[in-house]
């Protein structure tokens, strides 16, 4: 905050302050000679106006209500740009990077400032941390049938992972739909830690990298079209059969079904991260894709991620069940 407004804040609730003060004053101030609760000598609409002063337990309540007021402001921040006497925060501003929040952890100790977010999660750790451990502790095989961990890890991805693959997990446009049996890098509970541990860089599909001109984008899109099994123009998909071998399928295989080891997906199912319209596809082939997991491991901690492990892979059995 600048130091205009700062001191605008500060010149406004000490006024304010002082304004209730004086307010209370006047009202028990006793300005005249007609004693309490007779009649002030007049009336407006037949109501008598009578001489009866604040309850002194009310005005009482209003003074201990200003010098809370006060004290709160001298301990706590809130007037302008003044930190308070208890050197106390909300929680750490202005932070942008996990090594940023690292940092102010530490300087906040080490300064001996009152942290409240840092307070509050220090005690969900002494709380928590037990119970997460246990489940750490327990193989993935077996924590996957464990309806506890289930809901907890199910919480953690609310919490996590909805903002890209929705609540349901069942993903959006350029976010993977992780409630089928179409993964790119492999959906076995090994892959999938390693995914929220360490993130993925996913693989880039080039934009204009492609061994091909313009006017072969129309042919290899019924290509593509062809492969996942749709109704398509022969003559046309036959022209993008040989676009396609230009360079296509060094990451999506030769008969289009991708590689896991790359991220490349299939190109046979009906699972498409972009969409699998024909303008959507053509949009792939002449501008690229790409695209980035986070990695989880220093945000969550591995014994959080070990839930969520569990709960991404009973996402894909439950529908592999059905």
């Amino acid at each position: 905050m600048s130091s205009f407004w700062s001191i605008w804040i500060t010149v406004l609730t000490i006024a304010v302050i002082l304004g209730c003060i004086y307010l209370l004053w006047a009202c028990n101030k006793n300005n005249t000679d007609v004693s309490e609760g007779e009649s002030m000598g007049h009336s407006f609409d037949g109501i008598e106006e009578l001489n009866n002063p604040l309850p002194k337990w009310w005005s009482y309540m209003f003074y201990i209500t200003i010098v809370f007021g006060v004290v709160y402001l001298l301990l706590y921040p809130g007037l302008g740009n003044f930190k308070g006497l208890m050197s106390w925060t909300s929680s750490h501003q202005g932070i942008t990077s996990l090594e940023q929040s690292k940092q102010a952890v530490a300087d906040a100790a080490n300064n001996h400032v009152r942290v409240q977010y840092d307070r509050e999660m220090a005690q969900a750790e002494k709380q928590y941390g037990p119970i997460f451990k246990a489940f750490a502790d327990t193989p993935l095989e077996q924590l996957v049938h464990n309806e506890e961990a289930l809901k907890v890890g199910g919480r953690l991805f609310l919490q996590n992972c909805a903002q890209c693959h929705g609540s349901d997990a069942r993903g959006s446009t350029g976010f993977p739909n992780l409630a089928d049996n179409a993964w790119l890098y492999g959906g076995d509970l090994a892959t999938i830690k390693t995914t929220l541990l360490n993130g993925r860089n996913g693989m880039m599909m080039p934009k204009g990298g492609l061994p091909i001109d313009d006017a072969e984008i129309p042919g290899l899109t019924e290509y593509v079209v062809k492969l996942s099994g749709r109704k398509h123009d022969e003559a046309l998909a036959a022209q993008g059969q040989a676009s396609f071998m230009k360079g296509c399928f060094a990451c999506h295989g030769m008969d289009g079904t991708g590689n896991k080891l790359m991220g490349a997906p299939n190109l046979t199912d009906t699972a498409w991260l972009y969409g699998g319209s024909r303008g959507a596809i053509a949009e792939s082939i002449q501008q690229g894709r790409t695209g980035m997991m986070p990695a989880w491991k220093d945000i969550l901690g591995e014994d959080k991620v070990h839930v969520i492990t569990a709960y991404v892979y009973s996402l894909s059995q439950e529908k592999s069940n059905k």
